[in-house]
Order: C-alpha cells, then sequence, then structure tokens
C-alpha cells in the first residue's frame, strides 16, 4: 500500500514554495513582502525607529529628573534655572512623544494608540504648571510614571 507518491514535479513545487517562503520572511526582503500583506495606508513602523525615539525620550526623562531635584533655596537664579531646564526637558519629550503618537509613528504597535495621547496630554499640563508664576512641578514629577505605567502593562 503506497501512501504518498511523490514525483519530481511534486518535489520542485514545494522546494519553490518553500524557498520563496524564507526569501519573503528574510529581513532585506521584509519591507517588498509588507507591500503585499499589509493593505496600503497601514504605516509599519520599524523596531529601530521606535527604539531610537523611545531611547530619546529616556534621554529626555533622565534630564527632567535632574533638574527636578536641582533648587537649591541658597541660590538667587537656582529656581529660573531649574524653570528653564524642566520646560525645555519637557518641551523636548512633547516633540519625541508626538511623534510616536499612532498618526505618525505606531501603527503596527497598537497600544501606542491607547497610551501615548495621554501620555502626550500629560506632558503639556506639566509644561503648564511649570510655567506658572510660581512654578509647580508635581505633573513634572508624574510624567515619568507615564512611562513606567505604559511599559508595565505593555512589556
Amino acid at each position: 500500500m503506497k501512501l504518498f507518491s511523490v514525483t519530481p514535479s511534486k518535489l520542485v513545487s514545494v522546494l519553490t514554495i518553500c524557498t520563496i517562503a524564507l526569501v519573503g520572511c528574510s529581513s532585506q526582503f521584509n519591507s517588498n513582502l509588507r507591500k503585499v500583506t499589509y493593505p496600503p495606508e497601514f504605516k509599519y513602523t520599524e523596531k529601530a525607529d521606535l527604539s531610537s525615539d523611545m531611547h530619546r525620550l529616556a534621554a529626555q526623562m533622565a534630564l527632567l529628573e535632574v533638574a527636578l531635584g536641582m533648587p537649591s533655596v541658597e541660590a538667587k537664579n537656582e529656581p529660573e534655572l531649574q524653570r528653564e531646564k524642566v520646560l525645555k526637558a519637557l518641551g523636548n519629550m512633547s516633540k519625541i512623544a508626538s511623534n510616536l503618537k499612532a498618526g505618525d509613528m505606531g501603527a503596527n504597535h497598537p497600544f501606542m494608540q491607547d497610551y501615548m495621547q495621554g501620555f502626550v496630554s500629560q506632558i503639556d499640563e506639566a509644561r503648564i504648571a511649570a510655567s506658572l508664576k510660581q512654578p509647580r512641578y508635581f505633573v513634572a514629577g508624574k510624567v515619568s510614571g507615564g512611562c513606567t505605567n505604559c511599559h508595565k502593562v505593555n512589556r
């Protein structure tokens, strides 16, 4: 009793299909394969691009934390210098986070759509509070928690 009959034409067909699948899935051909497998309006974000923006955001977060910890009561110029550093870090973070929102990046990262708009709003709120005549840095301190909350949920 013959269960499988392997003919040369079947073998060639199977090997051709496997070769096409392997070549299509290799990293250098991924972008060409996505043109066929994703709808035209879908924006695919490479992991390297997303990671570099996240690293830039993390660097600004570190600068913010340093600025928040720097006030000295004795120096007259320190509070204004602190405000400038906090506002600069928050401004840079706002630009980076706005680029990470789903409209520009993150289409293949659905959690970005859920969390980035709220994070950008929190940054904007912190910038407003820091720019008051009597600056308030409480919300700026909460901004770093925004990263922690999102990454705790999505890792």
